[in-house]
This record gives C-alpha cells, structure tokens and sequence, in this order.
C-alpha cells in the first residue's frame, strides 16, 4: 500500500512517501482426537472365549466383533485451488519456509559469522515465525492469484477471492469480535488499473471489470500477530506493455539488492531511479521514457501499523536518513509512461484508525459506535468499506467521514498520475535482520 510525503519535505526533496502495509497472526486451533474409547471390547470378547460350550440344541451365542479403530485422516500434505488449507497443517510446529536470505556487503559482512549477532537473531524467533507464517501465506495466495485473475473478470470477485483465502489459510475469518487483530489481510487489496498507481479497492456495489487492456497493480496485505508483510506485483495481458513491468521489477529488485544497514534512504533513491528510467515503452507505436512517480515511496513497518517512520524515496534525494538493523523495510517502486507524479482522486475506499489519534468528543451517535467497532475488529490495521459490510455495519458513512474530519481516522484516496497513463508496481518486504538481510516475500514468481 503507497503512502504520500508531507509536501514541505516533497517541495525540499522532490519525492514522497510509500504505502501502507500491516500484519498479523494466526492461532491455530488444537484438533480433538476422533477415535472412540473402546477400551471395554477386549475384556467382552475374553469372557465369551472362556464361556462353556453351550448345550446340544442350544441356540450358539455370537461372538462380539471388535470394532476397528477410525483410521485418522492424513494431514494435507498440499495446497488446494482455490487456497483452504491452514498453513499451520501444511508446515506444522511453526516450520514456514525462509525468505530469501542475503549477507550484508563491506563493513557490516561480520555480521553473517559474529557470535553476539547470532545470538540477537536467535532471540527473535517468534518475530521470524510470525513474519514468515504471513510471508508464505501472501506466496501462496498471490500465486494462485496470478494463475486465475483474467480478463472479464470484475474488481470485487478478484479482491474477495484474494482476502477470502487469506483469512482460511492463517485460519481467522474476522467476523467474531477481534478476530482480524489476530491475523488476516494486512491491509485492503489495492486493484489499481491503469493510470492508478495506489490506493484503490473496490467498494460495495461497484461493477468494474477487468479488461484485456488493463494494467493492474495487485498489492496484497497478510498479518499475523501484527506482523504485516506487504508485497505487490502488476499484471498485463498484452505484451506491449511488458517493457513497462520490467523496468519496474528491475528497479524493486535494484532497491532490494543495494539496501542495508547503514545505507543512506536518499542514496538508495538514485540507485532505484537510475534503473528505472534507463527503460522506455513503445505503447500502441508511441515510445513513452518510463519515469519513477516521485511522489510515491517504500517505507518501514511496525507491528500493526503499515506505515512506519522512515521512507525509501524511489528518485535521488538528499534525505541521510540511515536503514538500521532490525528496520522492516516495505522496498516498492512505482514507474509510469505519464508525469511521474500522482495526486489524490476517485471515491475513498481504505481507511486505517491512527496510532496518534487526538482525543475528540464526538457528538455524532453513529461516529461513536463506528469508532468502537473499528477499535475491536481492526485496531490501527488499515480496513475498506467492504470489511464494515461483512461485520453488519449499515449507514456507516456519516459516522465514518465524521472520524476522519475529527483526525481520528485516516482515509487513503486513489493516487492516480494523468490519464491515458499508463503505472505498474513492484514490491518486497524485506527485515535487516543482526546477521542478514531477509527478503521475507520473495517467491520464485518474483
């Protein structure tokens, strides 16, 4: 999920800030044993081989059959299509697979073999457990994604098949009370087709329909235990628009290889705008540069809350800010065929509560149920429209504007660059990690 920089740092930088993620956990529920107690069948069946044969032209009494025991059924050993089955039956005793481990380069390569940092890293299993139990639930799910999203299809079926599956591969459904705290989607599917960069989901009602012409970005949230890991890849069903998508990933994966401990953010920048715009697109016999949007960065993430303080500017800048270890970086980039830069516009579809919330009084009786709701179902993870429809929410909406007005609620509206344009959109989430860098979402997709 993209977020925006404040515009006195983008009037002295030229460059904003990156999207929204977060992350959660699951608890697995314990499996009662199916098998009945027969321990009375042995000692029936003794007593009728030590009865007396019975008499001539006496009826023979039959024998009790001892009752098998139900066969236990065998733990899946594979996902199903669409995705059911618990991560935590696939890889049992918390066995998730590891991202994609990298050693730190120069000064920082002792880290790798040093005794002490070894030691931290051991130290913060559950983190590691958490994050890649969401990371492998993002790779499953956004692969079957990939194999089924296609043309004709509309917006709302590709986003609820995406978050259904989520919500049955960490096992909580986020419909009782609390549930989507537990783990879930990390934040609402963004859908951005286009011209939108970010930001867009489709609410209740809406009839888009994805066409063979679109340029879609699918950035997908998975949480567990507030863990959240966000990663986002883009799909195009004619080839003209490829050259587009590779200057993308070339430039998320340029972000991720040279980022650290210790890197400078605005360093990081120049490295990521230099790959992207060495590419350019021939759209429909028009060549088009393709340009970093400079007003969309990564940035870090804490638990629960998708945004953290630090940001990956995605041009050079002058920004010293240093990446530090144990730092949860959301590595994104976005490039376009259009201006390079986005502005808010369209209906409002993600919503987070923010962690600095002031203290209002709220007036409006609809405000103070809504804010309630909100605080025991989704806490400071970000939420759409769509997720209020599935608790029972009705005539939400006044309540809902009156919590953002109060600055108790943050809306995220469409971030979209000049039409006719054409975005696409790579990103990782990476952990630095006291002895290396760990591209927790890394699949053999992307």
């Amino acid at each position: 999920m993209a977020a925006k920089p404040p515009s006195d740092e983008l009037a002295k930088l030229s460059v904003s800030d990156g999207a929204p993620n977060g992350k959660a956990a699951a608890a697995n529920n314990a499996k009662n044993g199916d098998a009945a107690d027969h321990s009375g069948d042995d000692s029936e069946d003794d007593a009728d081989d030590q009865a007396a044969e019975p008499a001539p032209g006496a009826a023979k009494k039959k024998k009790n059959k001892k009752r098998k025991p139900k066969k236990k059924k065998k733990a899946p050993t594979a996902q199903t299509d669409p995705p059911s089955v618990l991560m935590s039956q696939l890889f049992p005793n918390n066995t998730y697979p590891k991202g994609e481990e990298v050693e730190y380069k120069n000064e920082n390569l002792y880290r790798t073999t040093n005794e002490e940092k070894r030691h931290l890293d051991n130290m913060n299993m559950d983190f590691l457990t958490d994050y890649r139990h969401a990371a492998e639930t993002h790779r499953q799910v956004r692969q079957w994604a990939q194999k089924n999203i296609k043309p004709g299809q509309t917006l709302t079926e590709i986003a609820e098949g995406i978050e259904n599956s989520i919500r049955r591969l960490v096992g909580h459904e986020g419909i009782a009370e609390g549930d989507a705290k537990i783990a879930g989607v990390g934040f609402p599917t963004g859908l951005n087709l286009d011209h939108i960069a970010a930001h867009y989901t489709p609410n209740a009602g809406n009839k888009t329909i994805l066409q063979q012409s679109n340029v879609m970005k699918v950035d997908i949230g998975v949480h567990v235990n507030g863990k959240i890991v966000d990663s986002a890849f883009t799909m195009a069903f004619d080839p003209m628009y490829y050259n587009l998508l590779e200057a993308v990933k070339d430039a998320t994966n340029t972000g991720i290889r040279e980022a650290g401990i210790d890197v400078r953010l605005g360093e990081l920048g120049s490295y990521i705008q230099e790959a992207m715009e060495s590419y350019e697109c021939e759209i429909n016999g028009t060549t088009y540069p393709v340009k970093s949007i400079r007003n969309l960065t990564g940035h870090t993430i804490l638990p629960y809350s998708i945004h953290g303080t630090k940001s990956v500017p995605i041009v050079k800048s002058s920004d010293n800010t240093k990446m530090e270890e144990g730092d949860v970086f959301a590595i994104e980039t976005f490039g376009s065929t259009g201006n390079g830069y986005v502005h808010d516009e369209g209906e409002v579809s993600h919503y987070a509560l923010r962690s600095d919330a002031p203290k209002v009084d709220l007036r409006l009786s609809s405000a103070k149920s809504l804010l309630n709701v909100i605080k025991k179902n989704f806490g400071t993870i970000p939420f759409a429209r769509r997720y209020l429809d599935r608790l029972g929410q009705e005539k939400y909406l006044l309540g809902l504007n009156n919590l953002v007005q109060s600055g108790i609620v943050e809306d995220y509206p469409p971030l979209v660059d000049k039409k006719g344009s054409y975005t696409a959109q790579f990103e990782h989430t990476i952990l630095l990690r006291p002895t290396v860098k760990e591209v927790i979402s890394r699949g053999y997709d992307y």
